[in-house]
């Protein structure tokens, strides 16, 4: 006999409960598959965009000639379309950032993981992850504004004001926080009983971080470096700032060189008639761009599944 609670029974108050919150599941489920969709939609949106742009690129530009030509002057009246000065430009700068932020940042991720006491870590890994949020266009100032004045002053007097070496430099900076963090994720994730065992052999703590832990751990470690190398491929403002819009092959890097994201920022500025070849330009190089990414992420992923450690 059901029990009577204010004029309803109990178990006509849970069924009715139970039904609401079963509505409730179903319209947060439909919500969230929604989103799901909707990145997956978008994503293909933006793919078909460059893919049919492209095309229409290449319709009026021959393939080869884009992908071996070592003239980029879109917008002269001798047109050349050779891609090969703005893939060096971002090869170049992309070299010099990741020379600075793979060591710098793998050791803070050592240090943070293996020396520093819980206290330091506490607070000193949020520090380090705040730099993350600043805008990149004042990395590309601070650049222009600051490192390069100082490069001038100090160790190289001849060079340009716009030049790959402080971009680089900065750039670097920018993205040792995504490899720091992303490493010292992967080191702090690997057994404590690997390194006890070690410790119990007599090894001492930079043996067991340099010959236990960090290979241990090397999956998640090169998963940063390739997400550091792409968002440094990918990154617009300080290229665009501090960069140059000179698209050239010339291997020195105390001259300004252009690199394909500030070659589009520089374009998409609304100067160019839609419809055009120097508008279709945008895809053809958003495009390429678009593919080295994917293929440092599918590297990323075959490294990841191939020297993935997995423990009980």
């Amino acid at each position: 006999m059901a029990v009577e609670v204010g004029g309803r029974s109990a178990s006509g108050n849970w069924e009715r409960e139970s039904r609401s919150r079963h509505v409730r599941e179903r319209i947060v489920k439909v919500v969230l598959t929604a989103c799901a969709y909707l990145s997956v939609l978008t994503t293909i949106g933006i793919v078909l965009v460059l893919i049919f742009e492209t095309i229409n690129f290449f319709r009026e530009v021959p393939i080869l000639d884009y992908l071996t030509g070592t003239r980029w002057a879109p917008n002269f009246a001798d047109a050349s379309f050779g891609v090969l000065p703005l893939v060096w430009g971002t090869l170049l700068t992309t070299l010099i950032a990741i020379a600075v932020a793979m060591p710098v940042g793998l050791l803070a991720a050592i240090f943070l993981s293996e020396y520093a006491s819980t206290r330091l870590r506490r607070w000193f890994k949020p520090a380090l992850e705040v730099l993350a949020g600043v805008p990149t266009v004042v990395y590309g100032y601070f650049a222009l504004t600051f490192v390069t004045p100082l490069l001038q002053a100090t160790l190289f007097p001849e060079i340009n004001i716009y030049n790959s070496v402080a971009t680089g430099l900065v750039m670097g900076g920018m993205i040792i926080t995504t490899v720091a963090s992303v490493s010292e994720d992967a080191i702090y994730a690997v057994p404590r009983s690997l390194r006890e065992g070690a410790y119990a052999l007599g090894a001492t703590k930079r043996e067991v971080a340099t010959k236990i832990v960090v290979p241990a751990a090397l999956s998640g470690i090169a998963a940063s470096f390739v997400l550091g190398i792409s968002r440094a491929v990918g990154e617009t403002m300080i290229v665009a700032v501090a960069g140059g819009t000179i698209a050239s092959l010339e291997a020195n890097p105390l001259d300004p060189h252009q690199t394909m994201t500030a070659f589009i920022a520089q374009v998409a500025q609304g100067d160019t008639a839609r419809g055009t070849v120097v508008y279709q330009t945008i895809f053809a190089v958003g495009m390429t761009l678009f593919v080295i990414t994917l293929i440092l992420n599918l590297i990323s992923y075959w490294f990841v599944r191939r020297y993935r450690e997995t423990y009980e």
